[in-house]
């Protein structure tokens, strides 16, 4: 190897970073006995260099070398004991990715070498064959970059509409996006794409992972991928599977150059983020990164530390109570905040990063942390509020700052539409924004994300087609994949030819979509349902990268997208759905009207006996316009329409009568699923007037004489 000059460096930042004239790289590794950088050609494949790190400062260890440009590929060799029995996996022959890596080049390739002990044996032999042929490597970047003076909109949780998007599924098939960037983060910031968020009236574009993650061996031999990505391997780095334009760092500039397209159009740019394991798996998967560098720092073990907690289903559970640790978190934070420029992040399997020994603590240090950090508390923060182990589903306890995947209103709504029983209360809760599980705790409405699919589960088209899950492409034998989903076929499994079912289903669709953008809290949107995708009932397409998974943009439901984009429009022209305080209930002055009022179809309110009559599918709510109770950016009372919202969930038509004239003098049809596309010339509707709601249907009246 070649012998190079190199000066002490310096302990912070962590990671490699070009100061111009050279590169400063600082390693965290704790219990480590020696560390080696290894340099490699610009190909990443012929090592060229290992430099002997000298230098070490509270643990982490640091070197300078001068004259490396952006580009550099390197990786670390830890030394240390070999003690799977008392949690320490060193093994130096394993050449090892950088924890602070900003680019990562190239993918795994998979080969038993990358084991840190002898695949086919006990995990407790050392291998000592060198993982360095196979394992992709750190590369150093250039971090500057011209922003242009782009901003975000920063929009507040009142004005979104977020949607849950994969880069590649999204944009390979869209036939207007040059081949040459389909799947790529360049695709998601091409016009098309944009104009798309923006005629639908998106705000928030929230992508599935895109830190660099690793195809795991097993789908690989079985023809198959990682396809949602929630295997992470790089925390600071945007995958280069996403990248047209290379992956030696060129990869975060096109990753910067679309969040600057986005925000110029006006979208946020929310990041589905992925701390609570790596893709290094259990005792028994490889040594990629921080298994090698100091496992028993990284990993919550057992109390045998040979083996890992596991409250993810991954293998193994990161430790969000040591200080490295959480380090590693808020410096990723930031760094996309601060650096990547975007708009927040929502947290998977969030449970498991506020488990303390074993039970979940809200109050723990991950939680703590965030909350006095002047940066990454002033982001949007979303909680997938559950994990695998005890005790792990939070629903409605996260802390104030932080909103919710909010699972009970997608189980609450989905079983409305399909008729269960015993519904009326609960759903009255959902549509106003879940009081029962954020009020006391001085949360507000868009607490609560609202959602009735997402990535994980059915399509919106295969929520009404299928009761039961069609999974078979997964090599799994249909064993995967959650059994009760709430769904409905309406007659026939699958797809159909018949009208009347097909009838039936888009009209649940509409039924499903209105309810959604206009409940209480923050709609959510799954890309593709606005068109009509399906996966052909598959509910767990995690590893289909292929047209299961990815839009048919030249099958799309043009008629459903143009009523999405209807239901959008309603929803942010009128504050009412998106109120800033909860619904009280009260009288407000000067009208004696409440600021919010339940009806039984024959027009007078409900009562307590109503709501809990087990065969009661059909209500309406009344929305008042001057109950809103809050001000705008100028200090001005915000006032709205009144909405009349009629929801029947029975099969049969239902015959409404709308209530005195306290509540309005004139109402005007502005919505009906069963016609989407009436006359509204023929809509006006009297006090007292009766009023036909077709089977499986939401109608929406509005106030003529309103604000």
């Amino acid at each position: 190897m070649a012998d190079m000059i190199v000066y002490p460096g310096n302990p912070y930042p962590l990671g490699a970073t070009w100061d111009g004239s050279g590169v400063n790289f600082a390693l965290f590794a704790g219990h480590a006995t020696d560390v080696e950088l290894c340099l490699f050609k610009s190909n990443c494949n012929e090592e060229i260099a290992r430099i002997k790190l000298l230098e070490r400062t509270s643990e982490v260890w640091h070197v300078y070398v001068p004259d490396i440009q952006p580009g550099q590929c390197y990786g670390y060799r830890v030394h240390g004991p070999y003690n799977p029995k008392h949690g320490e996996r060193y093994n130096p022959n394993k050449l090892l990715i950088d924890p602070y890596a900003k680019a990562i080049s190239g993918a795994v390739d998979w080969h038993d070498s990358l084991f840190g002990y002898e695949v086919g044996k006990d995990d407790l032999v050392i291998s000592e064959s060198d993982s360095a042929p196979y394992i992709p490597k750190s590369v150093v970047i250039d971090e500057s970059y011209d922003w242009e003076g782009v901003k975000s909109s920063g929009l507040s949780y009142l004005q979104s509409v977020i949607y849950e998007a994969h880069v590649r599924g999204l944009t390979i098939q869209h036939p207007d996006i040059p081949e040459q960037i389909r799947g790529t983060y360049a695709a998601i910031g091409h016009p098309v794409i944009i104009d798309h968020l923006k005629s639908l009236g998106i705000t928030a574009i929230e992508l599935m992972p895109v830190h660099q993650f690793i195809n795991d061996r097993h789908l690989v031999e079985q023809g198959l991928t990682n396809y949602w990505g929630y295997n992470t391997i790089g925390f600071f780095a945007p995958d280069t599977k996403y990248s047209s334009s290379g992956n030696n760092g060129e990869q975060v500039r096109e990753f910067k150059d679309m969040v600057k397209a986005l925000h110029k159009a006006g979208i946020e740019v929310i990041l589905d983020v992925v701390y609570n394991h790596t893709a290094e798996g259990n005792h028994q998967g490889p040594t990629l990164s921080f298994k090698g560098i100091d496992n028993v720092e990284y990993y919550r073990l057992t109390e045998d530390k040979r083996y890992y907690m596991d409250y993810t289903g991954t293998g193994n559970t990161l430790n969000a109570n040591f200080p490295s640790v959480l380090r590693l978190m808020m410096d990723s934070l930031r760094y996309w905040i601060l650096d990547m420029h975007v708009d927040g992040f929502r947290f998977d399997l969030a449970s498991t990063l506020a488990r303390g020994l074993d039970e979940v603590n809200m109050l723990g240090a991950f939680f703590s942390i965030i909350h006095q950090d002047p940066v990454i508390s002033q982001v949007k923060l979303i909680a997938e509020p559950w994990d695998i182990g005890k005790g792990g589903y939070q629903v409605g306890n996260f802390p104030p700052g932080w909103t919710e995947w909010n699972g009970k209103y997608r189980d609450c709504i989905r079983d409305y539409w399909r008729a269960e029983d015993s519904m009326l209360r609960e759903f009255a809760l959902r549509f106003s924004g879940s009081p029962d599980l954020y009020k006391d705790d001085n949360r507000r409405p868009t607490a609560s994300i609202n959602f009735i699919t997402a990535h994980d589960g059915f399509t919106l088209r295969d929520l009404v087609t299928y009761n039961d899950k069609h999974n078979e492409a997964n090599g799994e034998d249909n064993k995967d994949g959650e059994d009760h989903n709430r769904s409905c076929n309406y007659g026939i499994e699958g797809e159909t030819d018949d009208i009347r079912i097909n009838t039936i289903r888009k009209r649940q669709v509409r039924n499903l979509l209105t309810t959604l953008l206009l409940s209480q809290g923050v709609p959510m949107l799954v890309a593709g349902d606005e068109l009509g995708r399906t996966q052909r009932g598959n509910n767990n397409a995690y590893c289909q990268d292929n047209e299961i998974s990815w839009i048919n943009w030249q099958e799309a439901d043009r008629d459903l997208l143009e009523f999405t984009r209807e239901v959008i429009r309603l929803r942010k022209a009128h504050p009412v759905f998106c109120k800033r305080t909860w619904f009280h209930g009260e009288l407000i002055h000067g009208s004696g009207v409440e600021d919010v009022a339940w009806f039984l179809p024959e027009g007078t309110e409900m009562q307590e006996h109503n709501w809990n009559e087990d065969y009661a599918r059909s209500l309406a709510v009344f929305l008042n316009g001057d109950g809103i109770k809050s001000r705008n950016s100028k200090g001005e009372k915000i006032v709205d329409d009144n909405f009349y919202l009629i929801f029947n969930a029975h099969h049969d038509a239902v015959m409404f009568s709308l209530p005195d004239e306290r509540y309005g003098k004139e109402w005007s049809k502005v919505l009906d699923t069963a016609d989407p596309d009436f006359d509204t010339k023929h809509t006006k509707i009297l006090p007292g007037q009766k009023l036909v709601a077709d089977g499986r249907s939401v109608i929406v009246l509005t106030n003529l004489n309103g604000h």
